[in-house]
């Protein structure tokens, strides 16, 4: 076989794979992810100390949640603590019927949805998902971050942090879930997570 024939088969054989890699989870039309996110007091958890920033437990923090979007941050000081945001939906948010209907993306540490028609009421989509800044508590963790796709169901747990540096730099998460705009992301350090 000619070796240009050769190199195009391996080329093709894997972007077949990277996009096999990378597909959407589908699931089909059905709530996949019920419990709203779980929220506690935070007890005697200690500061602690991530790629120089120092990191304030506000909260306990879990949550179950289809994966909505997911984006890699590589630049800024918030790529430095949080290289991947989530947009998660639960209840809802989770049912393939309903985010069939909703237009996602993600940007600038937001994320958007638009409808042409509202399959679910407004205050549902805001109150059952959630952008999410993930501040990996571990290497393994990070790699399991970078590796989520979109349609997944994941499970973490961890803190909502307030981040500072010491040039007064600070970066706090929102602590409700019903709000929206700017500063309504959650600021996580996830110490554990597992694909469902």
């Amino acid at each position: 076989m000619n070796w240009k024939v050769l190199l195009f088969l391996s080329v093709l054989g894997f972007g077949a794979f990277q996009h096999y890699q990378d597909r959407e989870v589908i699931h089909g039309a059905g709530v996949v992810a019920q419990d709203e996110p779980q929220q506690g007091n935070i007890g005697s958890a200690s500061v602690e100390q991530v790629n120089g920033y120092n990191l304030t437990p506000l909260a306990t923090f879990s949550v179950t949640a289809r994966v909505l979007a997911s984006k890699n941050y590589y630049m800024g000081r918030e790529a430095d603590l949080a290289p991947v945001d989530l947009a998660l939906g639960w209840g809802p948010m989770s049912d393939e019927a309903v985010l069939d209907k909703i237009d996602i993306s993600q940007g600038n540490r937001f994320y958007y949805w638009r409808v042409d028609a509202f399959p679910i009421p407004r205050k549902d989509i805001e109150t059952h998902s959630a952008n999410m800044h993930m501040i990996p508590g571990n290497d393994s963790v990070e790699k399991r971050l970078k590796s989520v796709r979109v349609g997944q169901v994941i499970q973490f747990e961890g803190y909502l942090v307030e981040a500072k540096s010491d040039d007064g730099w600070r970066w706090k998460s929102s602590l409700t879930r019903n709000d929206t705009g700017y500063g309504a992301c959650e600021v996580v350090l996830v110490k554990k997570i597992s694909v469902l």
